[in-house]
């Protein structure tokens, strides 16, 4: 399933929540990459999110958070075709609901040249 969106600014905290121990452990497990301390931040459409929201849980796979933190739910992507990586969902968030979080080995800002304002493609892996 393809997902079309607008790169956007985050929040600052997915720098944070990426490194600590009790995710960044799990995440290497389900991914086979240890993630970027970071997230792609993509805004969707209110008729995209209704597809995300329609996605079976039994197709997510799920970090377990510990004490103050909360689960994250994940699903495989494809950022363009090309960078594969992965859509976080935190059961714990202050984002706004059309924003998707796409998490990789690497920064893809600097990598890639992508910016904020840039239209992406995230390719639902499941």
């Amino acid at each position: 399933m393809d997902i079309k969106g607008i790169v956007t600014s985050g929040q600052g905290k997915g720098a944070y929540f990426m490194s600590l121990p009790v995710y960044k452990t799990q995440f290497e497990k389900q991914l086979n990459f240890s993630p970027f301390p970071g997230t792609l931040n993509v805004k969707i459409s209110e008729w995209e999110i209704n597809i995300i929201h329609n996605i079976d849980e039994d197709k997510l796979k799920i970090i377990e958070g510990k004490e103050n933190f909360g689960d994250v739910l994940l699903i495989h992507a494809t950022l363009n075709d090309e960078i594969e990586g992965a859509i976080v969902f935190p059961k714990k968030t202050t984002h706004k609901e059309n924003i998707l979080e796409f998490i990789t080995s690497k920064n893809i800002k600097e990598t890639t040249g992508i910016k904020n304002g840039d239209s992406v493609k995230i390719t639902l892996k499941y």
